[in-house]
C-alpha cells in the first residue's frame, strides 16, 4: 500500500494540467507608477558613486561621457547632467581646465546619509544575511560576480561591496574561481565560505508558522496571495487551475527539486517559490526580466522562470515602463506604495524628489490611468517623507 501511495505521489509530481488557455496581461496603473517614478534613479546613483569615489569630489565632464554604455544612458552624458541641476553640476576649475561635473549640496548630503545606512553596524549585518540567503537560492551556495552584479542595486549592496562589505565577513563569503556552466569559461564568484547544513527559511514557510505557530513543516499546502488590478478576471479555465495548484504541497526554494519533471506543475510552484523568494529579497521587492531570465538561465530553469511568470500575474506583475521589463512583487505593495520599510528605499526616494525638482515647471511623465494632480502630490509627498509606506490604509 504505500509503495503504491509513492508511486501515485511521484505519478503527480510529473504531471502537467496547465490548461491551453491564454493568461492575458492587463496594466495595472498603480505598479506601473512606482516603476515610472524611479526612472533614470539607477543611472543618477550610478554617476554619482563614480562621481564621489574621486579625491576631488568630482570628475571631468569627457571622463563621465565614456560611461554612457555603461550605465545605459539613453541620452548624452551633458544632456543627462542638464536634466537634472538639483542633483548635478558643472563647473570649470580654471580656465586651462575642462568642464567638472560634481553633486549639489543637497545631493551630497544625501550622499553622505545613504553612505551611513551602508555602513550602519546592525544594517551591514542584515545585508550580509540577505545576501547569504540570496547566495543559497543557487544550490551551490555560489554566484558568477557579473550575475550577482545585475542585482547589486536591487539587493542594496554598496557600489564597491567586494572591498566595502564582502572583505569585512571573511567567515560568510570568499571570492574564488569557479567554472561557468554557460560559457565553461573560468569565472569569479561570490562563495558561501563554510557549508551551512541547515536550509534558511522561506519568507512563505516564516509566515506559514507565524500564522499556524508551530515549526516550519515540509510538504505543507501554502497558498500564494493573488492580486489583480481592478477589473481583472482570469478564464475560467485558468482559475479552476490555479486553484489545483495553489493547492499542491510548497517547496522550499532552498532545496534542490530538478528531479520534478521539468514542466509538472509542482515543478511550476518550485519555480514560484524560487522567484517569490528572489523578489522578496530584494530592497525594492522587483528587478528588472532580464536579471531574472539570466539568472534562471544560469541556475538551469531555462524558460521556466519566465513562464512562471506569465502563468502567474496574481503574484507577479510585469512593467513595461521605463524603457525595459520590470518584474514586481504584487503583494509587496499597496498602490505605488511599499508595505515593508527600508532605509535605502527611503533615501532612494529623497534622489526622486530632488530630481523631480529638477524639472519643476517643464510638462512632467504621466502614467495614463492616475489623475495628474493626485498623482502628483503622492509622489512629491513620497519623496519628501523618504517614501510614505502604507499599513492597512485606504488611500
Amino acid at each position: 500500500m504505500a509503495a503504491a501511495t509513492t508511486k501515485l505521489a511521484r505519478a503527480l509530481q510529473q504531471r502537467r494540467t496547465f490548461v491551453n488557455a491564454r493568461v492575458k496581461w492587463v496594466s495595472d496603473h498603480y505598479l506601473d507608477e512606482a516603476v515610472q517614478r524611479e526612472k533614470n534613479l539607477k543611472q543618477v546613483i550610478s554617476l554619482k558613486d563614480r562621481i564621489v569615489s574621486s579625491p576631488s569630489k568630482s570628475l571631468p565632464l569627457s571622463s563621465l561621457s565614456l560611461l554612457k554604455p555603461l550605465v545605459n544612458l539613453h541620452i548624452t552624458a551633458a544632456a543627462f547632467f542638464q536634466k537634472y541641476p538639483s542633483v548635478f553640476t558643472t563647473f570649470q576649475p580654471s580656465p586651462s581646465h575642462p568642464l567638472h561635473v560634481r553633486l549639489t549640496p543637497q545631493a551630497l548630503t544625501l550622499h553622505k546619509e545613504e553612505e551611513t545606512i551602508h555602513l550602519s553596524p546592525p544594517q551591514r549585518n542584515v545585508t550580509v544575511q540577505r545576501l547569504t540567503k540570496f547566495l543559497m537560492l543557487t544550490g551551490a551556495g555560489s554566484l558568477p560576480l557579473y550575475v550577482l552584479d545585475r542585482f547589486r542595486f536591487d539587493l542594496g549592496l554598496p557600489r564597491d561591496y567586494i572591498t566595502s562589505l564582502i572583505g569585512d565577513y571573511p567567515e560568510y563569503f570568499e571570492v574564488t574561481e569557479i567554472k561557468d556552466r554557460l560559457t565553461g569559461e573560468k569565472t569569479l564568484a561570490l562563495t558561501i565560505s563554510s557549508q551551512r547544513n541547515n536550509l534558511p527559511v522561506s519568507e512563505m514557510e516564516r509566515r506559514e508558522a507565524t500564522i499556524d505557530g508551530s515549526r516550519v513543516k515540509k510538504g505543507l499546502r501554502i497558498r500564494y496571495s493573488m492580486n489583480f488590478p481592478k477589473g481583472y478576471e482570469l478564464h475560467k479555465r485558468v482559475k479552476n487551475w490555479v486553484e489545483q495548484w495553489q493547492n499542491l504541497p510548497y517547496i522550499s526554494p532552498y532545496e534542490n527539486a530538478f528531479h520534478l519533471g521539468s514542466y509538472s506543475d509542482q515543478a511550476e510552484k518550485w519555480a514560484v517559490a524560487v522567484l517569490h523568494e528572489l523578489l522578496f529579497l530584494l530592497v525594492s521587492k522587483k528587478t528588472e526580466t532580464d536579471n531574472v531570465i539570466c539568472l534562471g538561465e544560469y541556475l538551469g530553469f531555462g524558460m521556466r522562470f519566465k513562464k512562471a511568470l506569465v502563468h502567474h500575474p496574481g503574484i507577479f506583475y510585469m512593467s513595461h515602463k521605463i524603457r525595459t521589463q520590470t518584474v514586481v512583487l504584487r503583494e509587496a505593495y499597496h498602490k505605488v506604495f511599499l508595505l515593508e520599510k527600508h532605509p535605502l528605499m527611503g533615501i532612494r526616494h529623497q534622489y526622486i524628489y530632488l530630481m523631480s525638482k529638477s524639472g519643476r515647471g517643464k510638462k512632467r511623465d504621466y502614467v495614463h490611468g492616475v489623475e495628474r494632480s493626485n498623482r502628483k502630490k503622492r509622489v512629491i509627498k513620497a519623496c519628501e517623507d523618504g517614501e510614505i509606506y502604507a499599513h492597512n490604509s485606504s488611500l
